[in-house]
């Protein structure tokens, strides 16, 4: 009897057509139910609303444009969720990549502008205000101090576990992180406060990728007004899943099969420009028949270019290394249309090409944060674009 029950068992194993899991993508609207998060000074808007309403536009997108993604929501209704169960939630689906949206809020009510959060500790210190008030939470739950093993959210004592943690998922962290923050800044001219790092405990139990989204301040009555509006709604919306489409790189189907193609939303009129992080790829040209071909000796990806914009004469070096770096290597730190030179032993690694010192001057403030460092040079004849 044993040996026709094992027998039956191969015969289903035989049968059963093994699938890859699905990419899982977990998003999280911050708060809910009786945790309201901020609220807004002019319209009163709040958080947790807001945040369930750009999360169900999210999850929408994705599912429609990538039907081979599992979308999970950790709450589509207006419900209050423990962190501790939003992170399990996140591990119990094995997910790929997790996305909590939330709303920033400050004393000062002059504060504006988008920026995204990955786990860590550097810096940490400057950004503990955002992250007592997010953990805060936890308070509202019965018996937190047990479930959280002692962890006091309006201790700095306690966020020493951030500084003994080890984060496997840091660089993909930080590389969806700053897809997203491109995208804010360069399709919606969204003042870039750029990608830092803090101690969210939310962050800090899930085991995978991890972003927390600012989206911007309810505090401020302008961007207030600008987060309640749909033109607002649509244009975060359209930043986080484009993002999405940077990040996922899904199996091709087909030859003749496009990839969903990011979409963009004009950024309002009026509105004060933000220098844009990304720059377009130079269009690739035709070898001519007569082009010369490189050497044996050198790299194919090392012959010179030209520069995507002939009016442009400055950019901004990011750092430079011994060794040739591919586009996607962990240095660049999810920064795309970077390009280099060489200069006998090293490879001078540049991003942006800017008509003017003062445009990329700015471009290396916004920069400063990922790139320690980084400097404005002229902008070279011999760059070698990816």
């Amino acid at each position: 009897m044993r040996h026709v029950f094992r027998t039956v068992i191969i015969l289903l194993l035989l049968l059963t057509p093994f699938t890859a899991s699905a990419f899982t993508v977990v998003i999280d609207a911050g708060h809910g139910g009786k945790d309201y998060g901020a609220i807004g000074h002019n319209l009163k808007l709040r958080e947790k609303d807001l945040n369930l309403d750009i999360s169900l536009r999210l999850a929408s997108r994705i599912r429609t444009a990538y039907p081979d993604v599992k979308v999970v929501l950790t709450r589509s209704t207006d419900i209050f969720i423990p962190l501790q169960e939003r992170a399990n939630i996140v591990n119990r689906n094995k997910a790929d990549l997790f996305i909590c949206v939330h709303t920033n809020s400050a004393e000062t009510r002059t504060a504006y502008g988008a920026e995204v959060y990955i786990l860590g500790t550097e810096k940490m210190e400057k950004n503990l205000d955002v992250a007592m008030r997010e953990n805060a939470v936890i308070k509202l739950e019965s018996d937190y101090q047990t479930t959280y093993q002692g962890f006091d959210p309006n201790s700095i004592d306690s966020y020493i576990i951030f500084e003994l943690m080890q984060n496997n998922y840091m660089d993909n962290s930080l590389r969806f992180a700053s897809m997203v923050q491109q995208r804010f800044v360069g399709d919606n001219n969204r003042t870039n406060r750029g990608v830092r790092q803090a101690g969210f405990l939310v962050l800090l139990k899930s085991a995978c990728p991890s972003v927390l989204v600012e989206m911007g301040f309810i505090s401020n009555k302008e961007e207030e007004k600008y987060l309640g509006s749909d033109k607002g709604k649509r244009e975060i919306t359209d930043a986080i899943f484009n993002a999405f489409a940077d990040y996922y790189q899904p199996e091709p189907k087909k030859e003749n099969t496009q990839p969903a193609q990011p979409i963009t939303t004009s950024p309002e009129s009026g509105q004060p420009a933000a220098v844009p992080v990304g720059q377009p790829k130079a269009q690739e040209q035709p070898k001519a028949d007569n082009q010369p071909q490189p050497s044996e000796q050198s790299h194919p990806s090392e012959q010179p270019q030209a520069a995507t914009k002939d009016k442009s004469r400055f950019t901004v070096q990011l750092f430079a290394s011994r060794s040739i770096l591919k586009k996607n290597a962990p240095e660049f730190k999810g920064m795309t249309n970077c390009f280099y030179i060489r200069r006998g032993e090293w490879y001078k690694y540049m991003h942006g090409a800017f008509a003017t010192e003062e445009e990329a001057k700015k471009a290396c403030r916004e920069l400063d944060s990922l790139f320690k460092g980084c400097f404005v040079a002229p902008l070279p004849d011999d760059i070698v674009n990816f």
